[in-house]
């Protein structure tokens, strides 16, 4: 039933022990990526195929046991084993037709500060340690890309990657606007000050899913800037690239390297034309667009982190967690959990 996906995997294991594609560090990668994605759907596959032998040899003892105990024992362990099967079949479906192929991407994280000021910046660092600490317990790999400190510790903005398994299908539920409510340290009169920040998170598009033509681009190059504006570097190691057609612009100044800032722009502007595209088709298609839990729209209010009463509250749910020093320290897993529930409650 399953045979072309097992040849597929077949001929993925083929090409790691290939010398052209083990050579090349792009191709490898890819390769890489698509034998994890399909490695647990094949046990999945091995697993329901030996259930199912199961079933069939509980069957022939009922049907040639005369012993009824034994025979009881039989039919009882094939409504479990059925169950079973029932489950990873729905399993395997799933995986084999998402409900968003994007689900299973990297992504690209950038976290804004927004009103309220340095109390802003410095929960725009915080959020970014949640992300990190989580993708910590995810077995996630994050780097950055770009990012903007200010003096006192945070950040104005940072943008970054997260690579794993079915990253997006998690952290898509966290782009929106993220409200906080607290006393700043700065504040004598101990008032609960309120402000915000805005999350989009992107799907990583590949080079195969949108191509960008040499004409289309505008690469500025300049010299990459610290806390306060002063330069920390004479090279023009930074880059900004502006695509001419839709007007998106990035700029790219964590490494030294000129060349490594270009590549990580270019993956960003990739990222963000593609977003774009998607916001654009979704724009159309508005009746389906309101029924997403994760739509990613950043001037949506998602969630407020009330640090006084100990409450966070996730606004498209209606649901509130408490002890927000745990959840800021990357356990936000059951948050996460919750989101997907409603979602897939909605696609029914």
């Amino acid at each position: 039933m399953y045979d072309d996906i097992k040849e597929k995997f077949k001929n993925l294991e083929d090409k790691l022990s290939n010398p052209e594609i083990v050579n090349n560090p792009e191709k490898l990668k890819s390769v890489s990526r698509e034998h994890a994605n399909l490695k647990e759907l094949i046990e999945m596959i091995l697993n329901l195929e030996k259930t199912e032998k199961n079933i069939k040899e509980n069957e022939e003892v009922i049907a040639k046991e005369n012993d009824s105990e034994i025979k009881t024992m039989a039919s009882e362990e094939i409504i479990q084993l059925k169950n079973q099967a029932e489950n990873l079949k729905n399993k395997i479906e799933e995986e084999l037709h998402p409900a968003d192929p994007n689900d299973k991407k990297n992504v690209i994280v950038e976290i804004r500060a927004g009103t309220g000021g340095d109390e802003s910046a410095l929960f725009t660092a915080e959020l970014f340690r949640l992300y990190s600490r989580f993708a910590e317990r995810m077995g996630w790999k994050i780097n950055i890309y770009n990012s903007s400190r200010i003096g006192i510790g945070g950040f104005k903005e940072v943008i970054f990657s997260v690579e794993g398994k079915n990253v997006y299908g998690s952290l898509k539920f966290e782009a929106g606007t993220h409200r906080v409510q607290r006393v700043p340290e700065t504040e004598k009169a101990g008032r609960i000050h309120t402000s915000a920040v805005t999350v989009a998170v992107l799907p990583e598009a590949e080079e195969v899913e949108l191509e960008i033509k040499p004409q289309d681009i505008r690469i500025d190059t300049y010299a990459a800037s610290g806390p306060g504006g002063q330069c920390v570097n004479t090279t023009n190691s930074a880059v900004r690239i502006t695509h001419l057609p839709t007007g998106v612009v990035v700029q790219c100044q964590d490494q030294k390297d000129q060349h490594q800032n270009k590549a990580k722009a270019m993956l960003i502007l990739r990222s963000r034309i593609l977003q774009k595209l998607e916001e654009e088709k979704n724009a159309k298609e508005s009746a389906e667009r309101k029924s997403q839990i994760g739509s990613g729209d950043r001037s949506e209010k998602i969630r407020t982190y009330n640090f006084p009463q100990d409450r966070i509250t996730d606004h498209r749910i209606k649901m509130n967690w408490h002890s927000i020093e745990r959840v800021m320290d990357g356990d936000i897993g059951e948050i996460i959990e919750e989101l997907k529930k409603a979602e897939k409650a909605l696609r029914k």
